[in-house]
Parts: structure tokens; C-alpha cells; sequence
């Protein structure tokens, strides 16, 4: 590839598909949109309006996913991959029975509970199942046409001293937090199967951004009563998601993970700027444009990639996010559990220690069941610590593990339970202070 700085002269159908290209992606991953009484980013009402439109179709589709990503591990081998690969396999056909269970109604009862099955069916696997295809359209748009080269020069000096990534990561990063974890995911996979990012970065980012969508934000504000203190909570949860993830980047077993390509893919490392960083930028963006694939081969490569996510994706959040929600409703795992972080939630004063305690150990299963715990408590400082542990902590069972491990990223289960148990504890020690300050 032609370096920026030999690339003086932009082309004028260059300065067109980069401008054209990326605006078109922030608008749909970055812009709040007010529609039929929902302000959400344009990505999300169009999965919303494909979803009502074809609301007698969607089940069918979300299980056709799921079949196809039960039989893909055994019809490539890959489940002999690994003994965790093997044991996600053989979950697949869970998954499946599952689903096929719920849809043709023929699931027991407690199965069918509105907070089991349906949750798991209607809320996870339907949603992911749609906004993964369509929303690998528009990261096409977002991250192939030179706007993470163009932005990734400017957060150079914030990304790589606070964060320990590339200032390109900064698109990624944000692009989780706004839009969806399974397309951050995606797009960090991509990054970094491409050389474009190390293991290790990518495991941040994967592990530190790849929080749950700011839609998903609003279901946790209201199920804690927080919608009036909606603007405080976002803000809140943002700043406090990326300190935990600036100190968990510097400590076990972020720190260890080696800083290599993926499978020694040349490493396509950022050029510390020496000249105008303006300059650079535009030359960055304008060498990236001009060397793109053409945007209905990006699309399909994008939608493909995206295909394939979700069919991993799929049947584990319908099988091991069902372990995880049984676990929590009929077994006293997660009070024990809990017992771990009641003594931070003590140190720094947190109303009704142990609730919090039990509250926090129930997100490793599924990242809604904290705000579930801790609903109607008369204590607003611990719901809106708890509403923010729900997005800080970033790992759960229920579907951003199966996610990781739908990816190349090297990530081990034992690792995403350590770094969860580190981001709880961060969460907990810093945003209880700042809540008790602001409120």
C-alpha cells in the first residue's frame, strides 16, 4: 500500500467515496433519530421496522440461523478445534432444541416463563440475529473507506498512552458502546484478522469497549427506575466503562497476552505522526479510499462475516444463557458467589452490601439480571451503581462470550471470567464514590 505521506494529491472520486462512505456510517451508527415516539440511532429503527414487517417471518429466520449454526461445527470439523469449541458445539444442539421448543410450542412451562425462554428468544437471539447481518452493511460504509485511518491519526495521543490500542481503535470503541457489542466484536475480528491490531489489543478491546449497546442502557434505566436521571446514568456508565478498562489493560491477564498478528499476518502498526496531524489524517484517508474494494464486494464480505457471527452467536445464547438464567432463579450459586464482592461494596459504603454483592455476581450469566435484583430497592445511590455495573462489567454468558469465542481473538473462558470478576470490583470502587458525589 502506498504510504500516506508519498500519497500528496487526493483524487477527486477518492475525496467522494471517503466523505460519501463514512458520513452515510456515522449517520446510522452515531446519529439519534426521533421516530414514532423512539429516539434511537437509524441502525436501530431499521432493524426495529424489518422486524415488524416481517414479524410473521422472523422466528423462521432466527431459526434457520440457529440450525445452520449447529450443523456448521460439525459439518467443517471445527468443533474438534478444542475442547471448548467442543463443548460449544455439542451446546449448539441445546441451543437448537431450545429454540425449536419455543417456537412450535411445545416447551414446558417453566421454559416458558416470560423471564426464561421468551426473554432469551425475543430480547437476545432475535434482535442479534437481525442486527448482525444488516448492520455488517453499514460497518462496510464505517470502517472500509478511510474514516478509522482519518479519526485514528487524531486519537493517536489519547488511544495508546491511556488505553494501550491504536487511535483507530477509537471508531471501534465507540461503534460498541453507541451501536452493538456483536458488531464491535465483528469489527475488531475483522481489524485483527487483517494485521491491523495485535492479540492483545484486540483482546482489550474486545474485553473494554464491547459493552452493551446505549438501547439496550435505556431497558436497564427503566427497569430501575433512572429515566429521570437518564443524561447523569449515560455519562456515568461511559466514564466509568473506560477508567475500569484503562486500569484492567495494565494487569493480568490483559498484560500477558502477547502482542502478535493473527497467525503472523504483517502487522499494519500506525505511524506515529511527525508533521500536521491534519495532513496526515486526510492522507491516511485518501490512500485507504483509493485502495478499497468496491463497495458491493465490501458489502457482501461484510454481510457474509456478519452471517457467520450470528450463526455462532445463536444457538449458545439459547443454550448456555439458559444454564445461566436457571442457575440464577434455582440454585444458590450466585448468592455464593456474591459473597466475592460484598466486601468492596462494604468498603466504600454501598447501601445493602450483600444485595449488591448478589446483584453484580448475577451479570456473569446475562447482563440485565443485576438490574432484575436490584429493581424497587428505595436506595437510588445502589440502583444506579448496579444500572452501571451492568454495562461496565461487559462479559456475560448469555451472548457476548459465545460472541468472543465466535471470533479469532485469543480469548479463553478462564480469562473472561478473571477479567469480569476485575471489572465488577473496579466498577464497584469507582462508581460508588462518583455517584454518591453527583447525586
Amino acid at each position: 500500500m502506498t504510504s500516506p505521506a508519498v500519497e500528496t494529491k487526493a483524487k477527486f472520486p477518492d475525496v467522494l467515496r471517503f466523505l460519501a462512505y463514512s458520513l452515510i456510517g456515522i449517520f446510522f451508527f452515531f446519529v439519534p433519530v426521533a421516530l414514532n415516539g423512539k429516539s434511537t440511532i437509524p441502525l436501530d429503527h431499521l432493524v426495529t421496522w424489518v422486524q415488524n414487517a416481517a414479524a410473521p417471518a422472523v422466528p423462521a429466520y432466527a431459526l434457520l440461523v440457529l440450525l445452520a449454526g449447529t450443523i456448521m461445527p460439525f459439518a467443517t470439523g471445527g468443533w474438534k478445534a478444542s475442547k471448548v469449541r467442543g463443548l460449544f458445539a455439542f451446546l449448539n444442539v441445546l441451543g437448537l432444541l431450545v429454540g425449536c421448543a419455543l417456537v412450535f410450542g411445545f416447551a414446558p412451562a417453566w421454559l416458558m416463563e416470560p423471564d426464561m425462554g421468551p426473554f432469551l428468544f425475543e430480547k437476545l437471539v432475535i434482535p442479534v440475529g437481525l442486527i448482525v447481518p444488516i448492520g455488517a452493511i453499514f460497518l462496510a460504509l464505517l470502517v472500509g473507506y478511510g474514516l478509522m485511518e482519518f479519526l485514528g491519526i487524531f486519537c493517536q495521543p489519547v488511544m495508546r498512552p491511556v488505553w494501550r490500542t491504536p487511535g483507530r481503535s477509537a471508531v471501534d470503541a465507540v461503534a460498541s458502546f453507541v451501536g452493538s457489542y456483536s458488531l464491535g466484536l465483528l469489527l475488531t475480528d475483522r481489524m485483527y484478522r487483517a494485521g491491523r491490531y495485535t492479540a492483545r489489543e484486540a483482546a482489550i478491546i474486545a474485553t473494554g469497549f464491547s459493552t452493551v449497546s446505549a438501547t439496550f442502557m435505556i431497558i436497564v434505566a427503566k427497569a430501575l427506575d433512572l429515566m429521570d436521571h437518564w443524561s447523569l446514568y449515560f455519562w456515568l456508565a461511559l466514564f466509568v466503562t473506560f477508567a475500569v478498562t484503562a486500569i484492567s489493560v495494565r494487569i493480568p491477564p490483559l498484560s500477558r497476552i502477547p502482542d502478535t498478528t493473527f497467525l503472523g499476518v504483517e502487522h499494519d502498526k500506525e505511524q506515529p505522526v511527525t508533521g500536521s496531524r491534519p495532513r496526515a489524517a486526510w492522507a491516511a484517508a485518501m490512500v485507504s479510499a483509493k485502495y478499497a474494494p468496491s463497495l458491493g464486494k465490501n458489502i457482501l464480505v461484510n454481510v457474509w462475516d456478519g452471517l457467520k457471527m450470528a450463526m455462532a452467536i445463536l444457538p449458545s445464547i439459547l443454550s448456555v444463557g439458559l444454564i445461566g438464567l436457571v442457575l440464577a432463579r434455582y440454585t444458590p450459586v450466585f448468592d455464593w458467589l456474591g459473597y466475592l464482592f460484598v466486601p468492596f461494596a462494604w468498603v466504600v459504603g454501598l447501601d445493602d452490601p450483600l444485595l449488591a454483592g448478589k446483584a453484580s455476581a448475577t451479570g456473569i450469566a446475562e447482563m440485565f439480571l443485576p438490574a432484575t435484583l436490584a429493581a424497587g430497592h428505595e436506595s437510588l445511590e445502589l440502583r444506579m451503581v448496579i444500572a452501571i455495573v451492568c454495562v461496565s462489567a461487559i462479559i456475560f454468558f448469555s451472548a457476548l462470550v459465545p460472541c468472543i469465542l465466535a471470533t479469532q481473538i485469543p480469548l479463553s473462558i478462564p480469562q473472561m471470567v478473571v477479567i469480569w470478576f476485575q471489572r465488577v470490583v473496579l466498577t464497584i470502587l469507582i462508581a460508588t464514590p462518583l455517584v454518591r458525589m453527583i447525586l
